[in-house]
C-alpha cells in the first residue's frame, strides 16, 4: 500500500493557495503545520505573498523547488481540477483537497468538477482525500496538515471520518479528557481514498490498537465489508453511523442524489465484520473513553460499588435493559463485606455501603471484589456526599487501583456524579490513572455494554456453523422455470406461478388455483372442498387489505361467489384502472397453534440483495419492523439473525403449543439465501405469511420479482458467496477421487482433523513454528475466508458412511490490491508421493491467473527439499539464503 505509505509518512508538504490573511484556510494550515513542528520543509504555493508566515513562498506549483509527497489544496471549488493537473505533472502522488461544493461546480461541457478533478488524479495516479475534508493530523509525527483549531494529543486510537464537524467536536472533547490519536483523519466526500484502503491501512499500524469510524453512508459495500472483516480481526472498529431514518439521511447533502440503504442493513454489515456501532455521539464519547484505558473484556459478569442505592438501580436497569449479565456474589465474599460494612448494606450485587461511605470503607470493599473470581468487570458509583468525600476518594481510589495486580486484568469503570469542580477533579483523577469516568451511571454501564456487544460480535466472526448436510436442490430445475418466465415476459410471480419454484428447494406453499371471475371461483372450490380462502390478484394493489381482497373460512359455493363477486365490486369503485388478473383460491390452512411470520427479499441500494424477518402485517414498516441479514448466510448467522429479532421485539416466542423452532427457522433462511445466491433474476420475493407450527413451514402467499440478468450473479452481492464454480474432481496416483473445493466455515471438524494427520516435522515446515494443537480461533481463522481476499482450496474424498475427509490444503492470500499473493501447501503426511501437492499447486495457480493476481510468492525451510522440488516443477523461481535459513520461492503469472 505504498500510496497510503506516502500519505501517512509523508516528508515534505506544498500548501496551494497559502494566505497571510488570518482566518483563511491557507492560513491556518500553515499555522497548524508550523505549530505542529513537522520537520520536513513546508511550501507555501501562493503569487500573492513573498512569504507566508515567515516560509518564502513560490508563486506556482511548477517553480517549487521539489516534488512535495503531500499537496494540501486550500483554493476555491471551480480552481481544484486544474491545479491536480498541474501538481500531476509536477509528480505529486497524494492531495487532500479542503473546498466543499465541487459536485455542484460545474464546467463549461456540463460536467462536475468533482468528476473532472477525479478523472485527473486518476490519469496521474494521484490519491486524493477529499474534497470537502478538513485534513490530516498524525500526532506522533508532529503534523497537523489540518483546518482544525484544536490540535490532538498522541495516542492509539485513529479517528476516521466522514464529517469535519464531528471531527472538531471529538477533538475538543478529547483534549479535556486527556485522550490521543495515532491518525485523525478527515474524509469528505472521498472521491478517492476511502474507509476500505484506511482500514486496511491502519490495522496493520503500529500505533494504532482501536479504530473509530464516522459514516454517513458507503459507497462500495463489498470493499468495505472485506476490509471491515480483515480489520476487526487485528484492531477493535467502532462505527458511529449517522442518517438511522430516512429522514435523517435524505438530509445529508450528499445523499440526496443516491437512493438511501437501510439502516438495519448498516447494522447487520457492522456486526457481520465484527465490528461495534454505537448511535449517539454521547456513546462515541463513552467508547472513546473506554477504548483509551480498557483492558480486554475478559467476561460478561459486571459488580456495582455504590453509596447510593438509586444511582445503583439506574446502573442495574440499564444493564439488564442492554441485555448485560450482574455478577452473582458468593457466600463466602458476601461474610467478607459483612466483616466490614453496617449491617444495613444491600447483601447483594450491587453493593450498597452505606451513604456515609468513607474512603477506607470504599477501598477494603474494591479489593474483596476483585480478589473474588465472580466479576469480571467493576463499576464503582459515587454521589455526592458530606460524609463521603468524592475527590479524596477519587485519588486515594486511583492509586490503589493503579498499583494493583489483580485490577489489571479487570475491567475497571467509573461514575463520579456531579457538576461540581471536585467531581470533575475527580473524574480526571480516574482519567489520568487509566481508568475510564463517566459522568452518569446509564453511561458507565452502556460503555461497558459497548465491550459485552464487541466481545458477542467477534464471537460471531469466529463461530462455527453447524452444517444443514447435504440437500439435493434442484437447481436446473428452477432455473428452467425462471427461464421460462422471463421468455414469457412474466416480471412478477404471484403464489400460483412461485409454488412450483419454491418447491425445487424443498419450500412447501399452499397450493393455489386461479379463477377467472366470481362463478368459476364457486366451481373450483366445490372440487377443492372446504373451507377455502379466496384472495385478490392484482399487481396494481400492493396492500390486499385495501379492499377487503382477502376473505377466509367461506364454507360453500354461494358464500364462495358472493364475497369473490363483492371483492370485484369494490376494486372496480375504489381502484377502476388497476388490472385484475383473477382470483386466487387456496383451502384454509389449520392456524391453531401457529404463528405467522414475513420473510422477505429486498435489493438495498448499498449492499444489495437483504433478507427482512419479522412478523408483517398491512402497516410493515422494515424500517421498523425488519431483522435485517446481508447474505449468503449459513446456520450460524441466520441464527443470529433469529435470535436478534427475538431479543428485538421483531419476533415474540408467543407461547403457542407448538413454540418456535429456531433450528428450524434457521434452515429455511439458509435454503432462501441460496435461492438468491442461485438466482440473480430474482430483485425482491415476498413471502407472507409464512406459517410456522413447530419444525413445520408453510408458505400461504408468496411474490416474486423477476429482472432479466446477464453476468457474474455473485457481484450484485456485498459478501461474496461460496464460489462453486471452482470445484474440480481430480484423481490421485492410487485412484482415490477427490473433490477440490473453496474451504468452508463448517469444514473446521474436518480441518482439525486434518492436522492430526499431519506429523510434527511437516508442520514445523509449514508455519515455520511448533504449533501444537490448533485451537478454536486459529482454526476459525484458517476456515472462515473472506473469498474476495484469499482462497483456500480443500483436496477432499469422500468415504463409504459418506462423510468427508480433507487430504490437503493449498492457500493463496492476496494483498488488498489483490495484485501480489503468498502461497502455502500443506498435505497429510501419509499422503506424500499420491500426486496431491502437484495437484493443489497447479490449482491455485490457476485460480491466481483467473483472478487477476499478478504474482506468487512463499517461503520454506532448506530442509523441505520436497516442496522445494515441486515449486520448480511447477515454474516457481527459487532463491536459497542458507545465512537466513529461508528459501523464497517466486512465481509472475
Amino acid at each position: 500500500m505504498t500510496s497510503l505509505d506516502t500519505l501517512f509518512k509523508p516528508k515534505s508538504i506544498a500548501v496551494i493557495g497559502a494566505s497571510d490573511t488570518q482566518g483563511r484556510a491557507g492560513n491556518v494550515i500553515i499555522r497548524n503545520l508550523q505549530s505542529g513542528a513537522f520537520q520536513g520543509p513546508i511550501m507555501p504555493v501562493t503569487p500573492k505573498y513573498q512569504a507566508v508566515a515567515g516560509i518564502l513562498a513560490y508563486p506556482t506549483i511548477e517553480a517549487l523547488p521539489l516534488v512535495p509527497d503531500l499537496a494540501i489544496l486550500c483554493t476555491q471549488a471551480s480552481r481544484n481540477s486544474e491545479l491536480i493537473r498541474q501538481l500531476g505533472e509536477k509528480g505529486v502522488k497524494v492531495a487532500i483537497i479542503l473546498a466543499a461544493g465541487m459536485k455542484k461546480t460545474k464546467t463549461e461541457d456540463g460536467r462536475s468538477e468533482f468528476e473532472v478533478m477525479r478523472d485527473i488524479a486518476s490519469q496521474y495516479a494521484m490519491r486524493v482525500i477529499g474534497p470537502n475534508s478538513l485534513g490530516l493530523i498524525l500526532p506522533w509525527l508532529n503534523l497537523n496538515a489540518s483546518f482544525s483549531p484544536i490540535p490532538a494529543n498522541r495516542g492509539n486510537i485513529a479517528f476516521v471520518s466522514q464529517s469535519a464537524a464531528v471531527c472538531t467536536t471529538i477533538l475538543d472533547w478529547a483534549r479535556n479528557r486527556r485522550i490521543g490519536f495515532s491518525t485523525f483523519i478527515s474524509l469528505g466526500e472521498a472521491s478517492d481514498i476511502d474507509f476500505p484502503e484506511l482500514l486496511d491501512y491502519l490495522s496493520r499500524e503500529s500505533k494504532t490498537d482501536a479504530i473509530l469510524l464516522y459514516i454517513d453512508n458507503i459507497q462500495d459495500a463489498r470493499a468495505f465489508i472485506s476490509a471491515a472483516r480483515a480489520a476487526s480481526r487485528n484492531r477493535r472498529v467502532l462505527v458511529l453511523k449517522s442518517g438511522r431514518t430516512p429522514e435523517g439521511a435524505s438530509l445529508l447533502p450528499h445523499l440526496q442524489e443516491n437512493e438511501i440503504g437501510l439502516d438495519g442493513a448498516y447494522d447487520a454489515a457492522i456486526r457481520r465484520s465484527g465490528m461495534l456501532r454505537v448511535r449517539t455521539t454521547h456513546e462515541l464519547f463513552a467508547a472513546v473513553e473506554t477504548l483509551s484505558h480498557s483492558v480486554p473484556l475478559r467476561g460478561e459478569r459486571l459488580a456495582i460499588i455504590s453509596n447510593g442505592g438509586g444511582p445503583a438501580v439506574m446502573a442495574v436497569d440499564t444493564l439488564l435493559e442492554m441485555g448485560g449479565k450482574l455478577a452473582v456474589l458468593s457466600e463466602e465474599t458476601k461474610a467478607k463485606l459483612d466483616a466490614i460494612l453496617p449491617a444495613s448494606w444491600s447483601q447483594c450485587n450491587p453493593v450498597d455501603i452505606v451513604g456515609d461511605a468513607d474512603t477506607e470503607r470504599y477501598k477494603k470493599v474494591t479489593e474483596i471484589l476483585l480478589e473474588s473470581d465472580e466479576a469480571d468487570a467493576l463499576l464503582i458509583l459515587h454521589s455526592p456526599s458530606v460524609t463521603a468525600p468524592g475527590l479524596k476518594t477519587a485519588k486515594a481510589l486511583a492509586d490503589m487501583l493503579k498499583k494493583s495486580q489483580r485490577a489489571k486484568r479487570f475491567n475497571i469503570l467509573t461514575n463520579w456524579q456531579g457538576e461540581s469542580d471536585d467531581a470533575t477533579v475527580a473524574r480526571l483523577a480516574f482519567a489520568h490513572a487509566g481508568f475510564p469516568a463517566y459522568r452518569t451511571p446509564e453511561s458507565a454501564v452502556t460503555a461497558f455494554m459497548h465491550l459485552v456487544e464487541y466481545r458477542r460480535n467477534q464471537k460471531q466472526l469466529m463461530e462455527t456453523p453447524t452444517s444443514i448436510g447435504q440437500i439435493d436442490y434442484d437447481v436446473e430445475g428452477g432455473k428452467a422455470l425462471i427461464e421460462q418466465a422471463l421468455e414469457e415476459n412474466l416480471r412478477i410471480l404471484t403464489t400460483h406461478e412461485a409454488r412450483p419454484f419454491l418447491s425445487k428447494y424443498g419450500i412447501n406453499v399452499m397450493a393455489t388455483w386461479l379463477a377467472s371471475d366470481a362463478a368459476e371461483a364457486a366451481q373450483i372450490t366445490e372440487q377443492v372442498g372446504y373451507p377455502v380462502a379466496v384472495k385478490l390478484r392484482s399487481p396494481d394493489i400492493a396492500h390486499k387489505s385495501d379492499v377487503n381482497g382477502v376473505m377466509l373460512d367461506l364454507n360453500n359455493a354461494t358464500e364462495v361467489a358472493n364475497a369473490a363477486q363483492l371483492m370485484l365490486n369494490r376494486v372496480s369503485m375504489t381502484y377502476p384502472t388497476a388490472r385484475i388478473e383473477g382470483l386466487q383460491i387456496q383451502s384454509m390452512a389449520n392456524r391453531a397453534g401457529s404463528q405467522e411470520l414475513r420473510v422477505c427479499v429486498r435489493h438495498d441500494p448499498v449492499f444489495g440483495p437483504v433478507i427482512l424477518l419479522g412478523e408483517g402485517g398491512s402497516e410493515w414498516d422494515v424500517n421498523r419492523d425488519a431483522a435485517v441479514a446481508i447474505p449468503p448466510l449459513n446456520m450460524a448467522l441466520a441464527r443470529y439473525l433469529v435470535i436478534g429479532a427475538i431479543k428485538s421485539g421483531k419476533l415474540r416466542q408467543r407461547g403457542h403449543p407448538y413454540n418456535l423452532d429456531v433450528n428450524a427457522l434457521c434452515h429455511f433462511l439458509v435454503t432462501l439465501s441460496q435461492v438468491l445466491i442461485d438466482f440473480p433474476e430474482i430483485t425482491e420475493l415476498d413471502i407472507h405469511p409464512l406459517l410456522v407450527t413447530g419444525d413445520s413451514f408453510t408458505v400461504l402467499d408468496a411474490s416474486i420479482k423477476l429482472s432479466p440478468f446477464d453476468g457474474d450473479g455473485s457481484t450484485r452481492m456485498a459478501i461474496r458467496p461460496y464460489p462453486k464454480e471452482l470445484e474440480q474432481r481430480a484423481e490421485l496416483k492410487d485412484g482415490r477421487a477427490i473433490l477440490l473445493r473453496p474451504i468452508l466455515p463448517e469444514d473446521e471438524p474436518n480441518h482439525k482433523a486434518f492436522i492430526e494427520h499431519v506429523s510434527v516435522e511437516d508442520l514445523y515446515k509449514r508455519f515455520f513454528s511448533d504449533v501444537g494443537e490448533l485451537n478454536h480461533e486459529a482454526l476459525a481463522n484458517l476456515t472462515q475466508i473472506d473469498y474476495d481476499r484469499e482462497m483456500a482450496f480443500v483436496a477432499v474424498h469422500r468415504l463409504e458412511d459418506g462423510s468427508d475427509e480433507i487430504l490437503g490444503v493449498v492457500r493463496a492470500l492476496a494483498n488488498p490490491d489483490h495484485t501480489d499473493a503468498e502461497f502455502a501447501v500443506l498435505v497429510r503426511s501419509d499422503l506424500k508421493g499420491m500426486g496431491l501437492g502437484r495437484i493443489l499447486m497447479e490449482k491455485v495457480i490457476s485460480y491466481g491467473r483467473v483472478s487477476g493476481i499478478k504474482r506468487f510468492n512463499g517461503m520454506t525451510m532448506p530442509s523441505n527439499s520436497g516442496m522445494i522440488a515441486l515449486a520448480q516443477k511447477v515454474g516457481f523461481e527459487i532463491d536459497v539464503q542458507l545465512q537466513d535459513g529461508i528459501v523464497e520461492m517466486d512465481m509472475a503469472l
